[in-house]
């Protein structure tokens, strides 16, 4: 969104306009949009704002809820915004800290400064992108003087009375649609910059899941998120916001359900074992914070290999920080001998799951020609030198 488009939108004729909107979900709902509103006589920039916007605010409903259809976007803002179960997460654990005051520096669009305020916290929000800190006002223009936006970078920002930081640095290029990733030296503001902030007063930093774990300060409590399935972050808790004894945490949330898995440092592998009557996949978060160990032991499981994260076992167990198959049996991993195998069983519908094989899902489905009116799982894998192919069902 360009300066001009934000500018025609924040109109009463613009706001009117944009609220009035149906969803728009597809590139022809776009067309058909921007004639009704062109024929109607409305500025090209007017059209243009107020259309993107209401395709964004359709696809912002999975981060957002109900709380998209008041808010504003821009295409690369919203990509990067935290969702906002998770930026409430965050915020509640400023609140039990006891801080009153917390800045958002780099606040993107606001969503994670309007889990802060939403719990009662007085946040100022840093933008430096100046469309983008004109959005976050919009978006946290409900909270009033609890909540304000300035616009500036992260390292000119006056702190003066803040009791502690959130930072979520830029690690893509300057833009609002398409933009690239970066290197953490050219983040902005840089990493070692954020890391020295966070060892001078209490802060979380909102990062990529696959950070170079090298990266990682041992003074601080590094806590990997999922959500419905993806790994989507990675932040380090600094001072009174890093919890006692926690150095690795995995949360995993799943719809409405949260549950989560701390230590005080990387768990410890559980060994090799034969493949059992259960194959379980650990969630990425546990994944990325190594705590693949504690979790085999919750399960009475071991390793189906020591270099690929799948665990295996013989009891019915399972938890919320993996998935669970039952094994029905294993199959010839020559593509051509398991189309055979899979038509023999009339498997019709199959899941294809891997890890530590060179295999292209979507390309495999279409090369099998499956036919029949069973669903099953294939597991395609490799147990030391050997690829293995493993047909199962979710638990």
């Amino acid at each position: 969104m360009e300066m001009s488009e934000l500018e025609a939108l924040l109109t009463p004729e613009g706001l009117r306009l944009l609220d009035a909107m149906a969803p728009v979900e597809s590139s022809d709902d776009v067309a058909r949009a921007v004639t009704r509103l062109r024929r109607e006589g409305h500025s090209p920039d007017l059209v243009s704002a107020v259309v993107g916007q209401a395709r964004l605010r359709t696809r912002a409903t999975a981060k957002f809820g109900d709380l998209a259809a008041r808010m504003l976007f821009t295409r690369a803002g919203l990509e990067q915004a935290t969702r906002l179960p998770i930026a409430v997460r965050h915020a509640a654990r400023f609140r039990e800290a006891g801080f009153a005051h917390v800045a958002d520096l780099g606040c993107g669009i606001g969503g994670d400064a309007l889990g802060l305020a939403g719990l009662g916290l007085r946040v100022t929000a840093v933008e430096a992108d100046e469309v983008t800190a004109g959005i976050a006002a919009y978006n946290l223009a409900p909270f009033g003087a609890d909540a304000e936006v300035r616009h500036g970078t992260a390292e000119t920002a006056d702190l003066a009375g803040v009791d502690a930081v959130w930072l979520d640095p830029a690690r893509r290029t300057a833009g609002h649609t398409e933009t690239a990733r970066t290197r953490p030296e050219d983040w902005s503001p840089p990493l070692d910059w954020v890391f020295d902030l966070a060892h001078r007063m209490p802060a979380g930093v909102k990062l990529g899941p696959g950070l170079d774990r090298e990266s990682i300060p041992d003074d601080v409590e590094a806590q990997w998120v999922s959500a419905d399935g993806s790994t989507v972050e990675l932040v380090l808790w600094s001072g009174a916001l890093a919890r006692a004894g926690v150095r690795r945490a995995a949360l995993v949330m799943r719809g409405e359900s949260v549950h989560e898995l701390t230590s005080g440092a990387d768990a410890s592998d559980e060994p090799v074992r034969e493949l059992g009557a259960y194959l379980h996949e650990p969630d990425g978060a546990v994944i990325r914070a190594r705590l693949i160990g504690d979790v085999a032991r919750s399960l009475g499981a071991g390793m189906l290999d020591e270099h690929i994260a799948y665990l295996t076992s013989d009891a019915a167990l399972t938890s919320p920080f993996v998935s669970t198959f039952r094994v029905r049996e294993t199959l010839p991993a020559d593509e051509k001998a398991l189309a055979k195998a899979l038509r023999e069983r009339g498997i019709g519908r199959l899941e294809i799951k891997k890890r530590g094989v060179d295999v292209d899902p979507a390309t495999l489905r279409t090369r099998l020609k499956l036919r029949g009116s069973e669903a099953a799982t294939l597991i395609l894998t490799r147990i030391g030198t050997r690829r293995t192919a493993i047909l199962a069902d979710r638990v």
